[in-house]
């Protein structure tokens, strides 16, 4: 099949199918005789797993290592298990950073709304980034 219609089946861009194949995600297929990208209709499910992959979280490195592991005869299993893994610890640490970063806006929210304009000293530039209290 030409790239336009594993575009339309896949639901993606000719650009995003030309760059998996730079990106070594995607075979580049045979040409036809008029020279013509023709595509295998495997394309479009490797084209779903690609975006699922994505959305999973897993970078295209890592979706290409997955891909590699496949096309020489294994099953990904243990290694997509791994990935998983490690992206969800990654996930968790960003968790646990906003859950931090939202306790520490709403103390200078509440600073904020406390603070009056016209009380601040002259020399400090902000009393409410402020970490140390106004002498």
């Amino acid at each position: 099949m030409r790239i336009g219609t594993l575009a339309a089946e896949a639901g993606v861009s000719t650009k995003t199918i030309r760059f998996y194949e730079q990106a070594g995600l995607l075979p580049e297929p045979p040409r036809t005789s008029g020279g013509y990208r023709d595509y295998p209709a495997a394309a479009i499910d490797r084209l779903a797993f690609i975006r699922d992959a994505q959305t999973a979280g897993l970078s295209l490195a890592q979706i290409r290592e997955v891909l590699n592991i496949r096309d020489a005869g294994q099953a990904p299993c243990e290694h997509v298990g791994e990935l998983i893994e490690a992206h969800l610890t990654q996930v968790n640490e960003r968790i646990d950073e906003l859950i931090s970063a939202r306790s520490t806006l709403l103390a200078l929210r509440r600073r904020a709304q406390e603070t009056d304009p016209a009380a601040c000293a002259p020399d400090r530039v902000c009393a409410i980034l402020a970490s140390r209290p106004s002498p």
